[in-house]
């Protein structure tokens, strides 16, 4: 089976975007014979950038969610 992600928010503001890679990698590692794939697109393309410092946000470095995950 092949599940695609399509994420559209933007990394911070709300949880929309941490939550959908939250899912996506659960879903990896419970489903090992699942294929997940990610399509980032507007706002969410910033959460594939790696050592992101947001010191006013709880979730730092979506980029860095993402390579630990995939």
């Amino acid at each position: 089976m092949k599940i695609l992600f399509i994420i559209n928010d933007a990394p911070y503001g709300s949880e929309k975007a941490y939550n959908a890679l939250r899912m996506a990698m659960t879903l990896q590692k419970e489903h090992p014979g699942v294929e997940v794939q990610i399509f980032l697109m507007a706002d969410a393309v910033t959460c594939a950038l790696s050592s992101q410092c947001c010191t006013n946000v709880i979730i730092s470095g979506l980029g860095n969610v993402i390579i630990s995950a995939f």
